[in-house]
């Protein structure tokens, strides 16, 4: 999720200030991706600069309030019609740090394999802890931010599960004595005649 598109949801209920904007992403997504107050604000002058947001005059606390433009209402509608492709999500670490285990000399992929599913496990009995924990009609966002995290923790344990079966089948080509390649590929050659 885009912190611009976040940002320009919460304004459409209606006008807020930069920590009362942090603070209801944070409750919206369930504190699962906390925001920098920093970025509140970069990602709001980013806003109205492209004229999807205005700044209104500051309060007597000195906070300064924003609202949403037609032009970004725009922009959220579309955001919202317009499907997530997977090109668009970061790169999946976990895969990667998998793929380069298997090819860096002197690491154990099994083990790897097997910390990532323990963390995994874990983290998926402390969201589903955390579903049950409150059923109050105002946590549905919450809840259902959690579920895609359970949903995740559990496909990426099936993941696992995967490249473990693929480990266990995985047989690596024989290595040749250096000094005897040639011997052993005519060796292979006569054999299949």
């Amino acid at each position: 999720m885009s912190i611009r598109h976040g940002l320009l949801a919460l304004l459409e209920r209606g006008q807020m200030y930069g920590y009362q904007l942090r603070s209801a992403f944070e409750e919206s997504t369930g504190s699962t991706w906390p925001l920098n107050i920093g970025q509140v604000y970069t990602t709001l002058a980013r806003l109205e600069r492209d004229g999807l947001v205005r700044s209104l005059p500051e309060s007597d606390g000195g906070q300064r309030p924003y609202e949403i433009t037609d032009a970004g209402r725009a922009d959220l509608a579309l955001w919202f019609a317009t499907p997530i492709s997977r090109a668009d999500r970061p790169r999946d670490e976990l895969s990667i740090k998998l793929a380069l285990a298997l090819t860096t000399p002197g690491v154990d992929v099994r083990s790897v394999v097997q910390t990532q599913r323990s963390a995994t496990m874990r983290a998926l009995q402390e969201f589903t802890r955390l579903k049950y924990a409150s059923d109050k009609p105002e946590d549905l966002p919450w809840r259902l931010v959690l579920d895609a995290m359970i949903f995740q923790a559990e496909a990426e344990v099936r993941w696992l599960d995967h490249c473990e079966t693929s480990l266990v089948r995985h047989r690596p080509a024989p290595s040749r004595p250096a000094s005897q390649p040639e011997a052993v590929d005519r060796a292979d050659e006569t054999a299949r005649r």
